[in-house]
């Protein structure tokens, strides 16, 4: 046999045995302080270094004197080998216990603070994932605090709402019976309108759990907004009619799109019910639709003549029960039109925005253009 091969065989054999175990030892440790694990690394590498450096001694017969020079190698290597470990293993353990108390306190409730300076480059990434978890659901926490806000705020306006037509329609219902109604019919038209809000708020409310239920279900099909436009300014004309506020369709393209065309009439209605409200008398309220071939979709806008929304506002404007108005009076509505627009609108995986422009503010309503016809 080669004396290299014959050399790298003895070798191999006592390393390989101090390798074995070395790694039963860490296996036995596998539950204790890293910086442990580390001593018994370093050990192992140099314990199986002299023990291969012994196998061919022992084999070769070298002298003594030189199996003395290579134990003392061996054994400085040794103590320089468990220094450097000694002091990695700190740095790491002390890493670990700063990692270890900044997960605590986040978890407490505190924002994740990362250590200032990371032993390796796991333990950093692990710090940098942690800080980007905290900040989400520091997000998330906001967004709930604010859901949160707005559902009672939502319930307090709806119990007031409700409130106040049952008690007009009791006091009409006793006159009625009593018999000193001066006008009954008057009273019967009085109690069918206060009818039809409750049971078009009920209705709003039914359709706002299904959206934020996710039980909103679409029927998309194929349609021209030009059609679609035209139809929500037809049901809405009666209605500007009565408060005197002009309806204008300008620069609606014929573009098609694919959407559930009776969640998007109501998306439709329930804009521009909101803008001939808010438009004074020979005030106008515009409707445009054009194609953004530059983000592949369709811009679907209506402008009233509001007079603007203040800036603070702005950002509220799609929230739930938001009104514009500390006002509590019907004409103010439960603030459910709005919320229900961007929920449809966000179920189509468009986009609702608002802006403030020239004498009042404009919505715009943002959805993916249909794909060419094949």
């Amino acid at each position: 046999m080669n004396s290299t091969l014959q050399i790298a065989a003895y070798a191999s054999v006592g390393a390989v045995a101090v390798g074995l175990v070395g790694a039963g030892v860490l296996r036995l440790l596998r539950h204790r302080s890293v910086a442990l694990s580390l001593a018994v690394v370093a050990v192992v590498t140099v314990a199986a270094m002299l023990a291969g450096t012994l196998s061919v001694a022992w084999a070769m017969f070298l002298s003594e004197h030189d199996l003395g020079v290579v134990t003392t190698v061996c054994a400085m290597a040794a103590v320089v080998s468990l220094a450097v470990t000694f002091v990695l293993g700190r740095k790491v353990v002390a890493g670990s216990r700063a990692l270890a108390a900044a997960t605590r306190a986040f978890g407490d409730g505190d924002a994740f603070a990362p250590p200032a300076e990371a032993p390796t480059a796991e333990l950093a990434e692990l710090g940098r994932e942690l800080a980007a978890t905290s900040a989400k659901l520091a997000a998330a926490t906001q967004r709930e605090r604010a859901l949160e806000a707005s559902r009672r705020e939502l319930v307090a306006w709806i119990s007031h709402d409700l409130r106040t037509p049952l008690a007009g329609l009791r006091a009409m219902t006793e006159a009625l019976e009593d018999g000193i109604a001066e006008d009954p019919a008057r009273y019967h038209r009085q109690i069918r309108a206060e009818v039809d809000r409750l049971s078009g708020m009920v209705g709003d409310l039914f359709e706002l759990s299904r959206i934020q239920a996710g039980g909103l279900s679409l029927t998309p099909a194929r349609m021209s907004v030009y059609d679609l436009v035209g139809d929500a300014l037809a049901g809405a004309n009666p209605l500007a009619a009565e408060h005197g506020v002009h309806l204008v369709g300008e620069g609606v393209e014929q573009v098609p799109i694919e959407v559930d065309g009776r969640e998007m009439t109501r998306v439709l209605a329930n804009l521009l019910t909101n803008a001939i409200h808010r438009t004074p008398a020979d005030g106008t309220v515009a409707v445009s639709a054009r194609h953004d071939a530059e983000n592949g979709s369709v811009v679907v806008s209506v402008t009233d003549g509001c007079g603007g929304i203040p800036a603070d506002d702005l950002p509220r404007v799609f929230d739930t029960g938001w009104r514009g108005t500390g006002a509590r009076t019907p004409p103010a509505g439960a603030g459910l039109g709005l919320a229900i627009v961007r929920g449809i609108v966000e179920a189509h995986h468009g986009r609702a925005t608002v802006r403030n422009v020239p004498g009042g503010c404009r919505f715009e309503v943002a959805l993916p253009a249909a794909s060419p016809v094949r």
